[in-house]
């Protein structure tokens, strides 16, 4: 996924606030008590929000960004094409039918808007450009800390999907790269540099093509890769085929490293990436590259989990060790999970993108495995109401 900004893990003096550690200026007897307060305004915790508003529970949802859905805003390209995609061995439908993407594949804005008409219509109490902080934890309830508020829960849902950049790993000063494409007219006229074997980099070599192609502008959209092969889902790769096929100029680069940042004599930041290796006698090795302006790359390099939020709540994570993992990579940090998806604190749950690409199953048995989790917007729709109706019949149960 290509973003931008980092969610900022510290407690209310600078540092993380683990649970039963006190919050200086709370006064939680002063605070209305919710039912369940939902962290983040995406598809999982609008899911959460919707199926509380149903069943009757008293919730709140707050939220980072200014609009809901303010990840996949960040992320699409201006344009992109949003699929009702739902994952091999489900049936469907939609768990909420209101957050299902449109059969007619429309582009993310439309979606967006349709969205936000949702929110005002059912009226899902939602508190926007509050960023999660920490939260305390008082005998059987919680008081959730954002940066403008307190709130008191019986329940939190971490709703916040995956949002934390993946490292370029490369030498040299410059390093500061765009993880989004905000404005794809910006790259009109100079030759641009995508990196990234998935969806989404797939996604913008589509989107900087097709304006360049409109625009009559002949530069190239370089799409470079470490690996020597590119996954990219069917509808994805429809779509590149399609621009690749009305003239798109798009040179495809596998086993493209990035290598060194470095600022020119110029003073321009520019990104070397190397492309070809060849070995050669004597221990001799001759080194192909092509160097970029950075303001002319875009790095959708993937992102890790938010690990350091769960460590700083205390919630149980296991690393990923050679044979332990089959689908996360070696060194991952995944959350332990029980099959209501709650955490190894009772009453914090965890849903949708912040548990992709996979979680540790905690069984009834006890028996722990590695539990597949694909980031879609149905998993994380389907992980909201999964979730909260698992709380709802607590409530009702005592």
């Amino acid at each position: 996924m290509c973003l931008m900004g980092k969610w900022p893990w510290k407690g209310s003096r600078g540092g993380p606030v683990e649970f039963g550690s006190p919050l200086q200026g709370m006064k939680p007897e002063s605070m209305e008590k919710y039912d369940l307060i939902i962290v983040g305004a995406g598809p999982g915790g609008l899911a959460s929000a919707i199926t509380a508003q149903q069943l009757g529970l008293s919730y709140l949802v707050v939220e980072k960004g200014k609009r809901v859905f303010q990840g996949i805003i960040d992320s699409y390209p201006r344009g992109k094409k949003v699929y009702p995609t739902i994952p091999k061995g489900e049936d469907g439908p939609f768990p909420v039918e209101d957050l299902a993407p449109s059969l007619d594949n429309n582009p993310v804005e439309e979606y967006v808007d349709r969205i936000e008409a949702c929110v005002d219509k059912r009226e899902i109490a939602i508190r926007l450009s509050e960023e999660f902080q920490n939260i305390l934890r008082d005998k059987s309830e919680f008081t959730v800390a954002t940066s403008a508020d307190r709130y008191r829960a019986a329940h939190v849902v971490l709703a916040f999907g995956s949002n934390i950049p993946g490292d370029l790993g490369i030498y040299g000063e410059a390093k500061t790269v765009a993880r989004s494409l905000d404005n794809p007219q910006e790259h009109i006229g100079a030759p641009t540099l995508v990196l990234g074997g998935g969806n989404a980099a797939a996604d913008i070599v589509a989107t900087l093509s097709k304006v360049k192609r409109a625009a009559g502008d002949l530069t190239t959209v370089h799409w470079a890769h470490r690996a020597v092969q590119f996954k990219v889902d069917k509808d994805v790769a429809r779509d590149l085929g399609e621009e690749i096929l009305l003239g798109g100029n798009i040179r495809i680069l596998p086993g493209a490293i990035p290598q060194i940042g470095e600022v020119d004599e110029d003073g321009v930041e520019r990104l070397i990436i190397q492309t070809q290796k060849i070995h050669m006698d004597g221990g001799v090795e001759l080194h192909q590259g092509m160097s970029f302006p950075m303001k002319h790359v875009i790095a959708c390099i993937g992102t890790q989990g938010p690990a350091p939020v769960f460590a700083s709540l205390g919630l149980q994570q296991i690393i990923c060790t050679e044979g332990v993992c089959k689908i996360s990579k070696e060194g991952a940090q995944l959350l332990m999970l029980t099959p209501e998806l709650q955490t190894s604190v009772r009453g914090v749950y965890a849903i949708g993108g912040a548990i992709s690409p996979a979680y540790i199953l905690i069984s009834e048995k006890g028996v722990l495995r590695e539990q597949k989790h694909t980031n879609l917007i149905y998993t994380a729709v389907k992980d909201g109401v999964r979730v909260v109706e698992s709380i709802a019949g607590q409530k009702f149960q005592t």
